[in-house]
């Protein structure tokens, strides 16, 4: 590929690079290669750093004097600031960050041969990891997965899920499509936008924040809220992973958004779900934080399943005594 670069010469390739925060990294050692996604956040990026697969994401601050350049620099050293700490199996593996983009290698693309590299612009380096667990689930949307694909894939995020609860820090945004799965099929938790350490008073963390769907209704409401809403999105994502389909798919946003504001109906258990696992669903979805279980707590009753005799999910069509799902009820 034809790399041209955004800036760069050689009187820079010879500055010496001085670190000014622990978690800097010398961007003269990182090549972007290609674009994996855009977003209102910015652009992510493939690339390699000191020989390494790399995500890259450059993000936007605005320009200088607009009034969300200040609330964009603070969300971007927020998530640094968390992630840059963060050291465990099921948590993408946080390589650097940088404030300033002077020295970022980007490639063509467009007519003058320049990247579109913003003037004022940030990035996040972590592990490259080739998909998300939403898209890993839908590719089983109609044969399933095996019950013990199943409980490894809900302990991967739990365990995740528990350690960063243990750092007194509350994700918020849990859903299988911030999840990312490396060549073993291990999860990851990814995307820490808007993760933050929990408020020693409640009543500090009021800020709606998440995706419908997942979203715990105290978050929806507007009520002071602490780490158990990512308690209640996990039972969203057991759902999902156990049923390898969309909560509510044939909702309309605002359907979903009534359904969970006004009533808080959960998605429709399958009959054929083993009752150990429904169990753990129903407890994590309550709506009533106090008695949702802990993150921790939910790794002990996922381990103590028994996967040995089955308990998958049953595809469409197959013929079975277990009738999985009726008519749709809705919300």
């Amino acid at each position: 590929m034809d790399m041209n670069l955004n800036g760069a010469s050689s009187s820079r390739q010879s500055e010496i690079y001085i670190a000014t925060e622990e978690w800097e990294i010398d961007l003269s050692k990182l090549r972007i290669k290609n674009v994996i996604a855009n977003g209102t956040y910015g652009t992510v990026y493939k690339g390699v750093y000191d020989g390494q697969d790399v995500a890259v994401k450059v993000m936007d601050w605005g320009a200088d004097g607009d009034a969300r350049t200040a609330v964009n620099r603070a969300s971007f050293e927020q998530e640094v600031a968390i992630w840059h700490k963060l050291d465990h199996p099921n948590v993408t593996k946080f390589i650097g960050a940088s404030m300033g983009t002077s020295n970022l290698q980007i490639p063509s693309t467009n007519s003058d041969g320049q990247g579109s590299l913003p003037a004022n612009a940030c990035c996040v380096v972590v592990e490259y990891l080739q998909g998300t667990l939403k898209n890993y689930l839908m590719k089983y949307r109609h044969r399933k997965l095996p019950y013990k694909t199943v409980i490894q894939l809900a302990l991967d995020l739990a365990r995740g899920l528990s350690y960063l609860h243990s750092k007194q820090i509350a994700h918020r945004d849990v859903k299988t499509e911030n999840m990312l799965l490396d060549t073993k099929r291990t999860v990851k938790i990814a995307d820490f936008g808007v993760a933050r350490v929990e408020a020693k008073n409640a009543s500090e963390m009021t800020v709606l924040t998440g995706t419908l769907g997942y979203m715990a209704p105290e978050v929806q409401r507007g009520d002071p809220y602490n780490r158990m809403c990512d308690v209640y999105s996990f039972g969203i994502c057991l759902w999902e992973i156990y049923c390898c389909d969309m909560p509510f798919p044939h909702l309309s946003f605002t359907d979903v958004s009534s359904a969970f504001f006004q009533q808080h109906l959960p998605p429709e258990i399958p009959r054929c779900c083993p009752s150990a696992l429904t169990n753990i669903m129903q407890k994590c979805w309550s709506g009533y934080p106090e008695n949702r279980p802990s993150m921790a707590e939910v790794v002990r009753l996922l381990e103590a399943l028994d996967t040995r005799k089955g308990g998958g999910m049953i595809p469409e069509g197959q013929k079975s005594g277990c009738f999985c799902f009726g008519v749709p009820r809705g919300p």
